[in-house]
């Protein structure tokens, strides 16, 4: 098996570098139908690959990953860019309904899937009973060579978990390990207010606040004309305790090809 390790660096060097639906939150995952049933028009046979996504954060829950295998023309959320409604619906509302019409209207997504259900933080803060990892088997042809992979997180107002267009291993029992950092969608104000984010943000976190409730729709109040940038965190300057910022990375993906 051949292996590479790609790990970021803390949020603060990176910024200095870098200068089942509840109230609209995707809390079931579905599997999203692959592009010509893995066949690709020039007869390229099928590749699977196993995908295994860890929430790495102390106290923050993700919704459940959504993966994409593609050709290099896809950009899911390119960093200092606007971000898209697909983007940012998932980020404001964990809503995955336009991402998963991009995947259905796009013919250079080869392959796609959805976890399960969130995935909260390995000392799961809320106590759910709900894992840390997810495993997502898909398959596509070989003209997809890269993943794309995002999930919300969950207790902030547009924050977001990802990689854009990494590549897949190309060997079969290869694999490629990457470190997802977070991101801010830059469509929403920050207020760290548990009343701007989405219903389930407090049962996930263990955080359930009498009389708060929440919303799962994008507040035109709180709009900003931002881009897509490194999430400055959890700042405290609301009512979620900045016991659930996190340090970089947030997140594992390791892909492994297995056929």
């Amino acid at each position: 098996m051949t292996s590479d390790s790609r790990l970021p660096t803390s949020r603060r060097a990176f910024l200095a570098a870098t200068g089942a639906t509840v109230g609209g939150l995707a809390l079931g995952g579905t599997a999203l139908a692959q592009q010509d049933g893995g066949n690709g028009a020039n007869g390229n046979a099928a590749r699977t690959y196993r995908v295994t996504v860890t929430n790495l954060t102390p106290y923050q829950p993700f919704t459940p990953p959504a993966i994409a295998l593609h050709r290099p023309s896809v950009e899911v959320f390119p960093v200092g860019d606007p971000a898209s409604t697909a983007v940012q619906e998932i980020a404001e509302n964990g809503n995955l309904d336009p991402l998963l019409d991009v995947v259905s209207s796009t013919n250079a997504i080869r392959g796609a899937a959805v976890g399960d259900g969130p995935l909260v933080p390995a000392s799961d803060p809320g106590d759910t009973g709900l894992p840390y990892v997810a495993e997502l088997e898909v398959g596509a042809d070989a003209s997809a060579r890269y993943l794309s992979f995002i999930s919300m997180l969950v207790a902030t107002n547009d924050g977001f978990v990802g990689l854009d267009t990494v590549p897949l291993p190309v060997d079969v029992n290869g694999s490629l390990t990457y470190f997802a950092q977070g991101y801010d969608a830059g469509t929403e104000t920050n207020t760290e207010q548990f009343a701007d984010l989405v219903p389930p943000a407090q049962a996930l976190t263990g955080e359930n606040r009498e009389g708060i409730d929440g919303t799962g729709t994008s507040d035109p109040a709180l709009a900003e004309d931002g881009v897509i940038t490194p999430h400055p965190g959890i700042t405290g300057i609301g009512d979620v305790p900045e016991a659930f910022d996190w340090p970089e990375p947030a997140a594992s993906v390791v892909v492994e090809r297995i056929s």
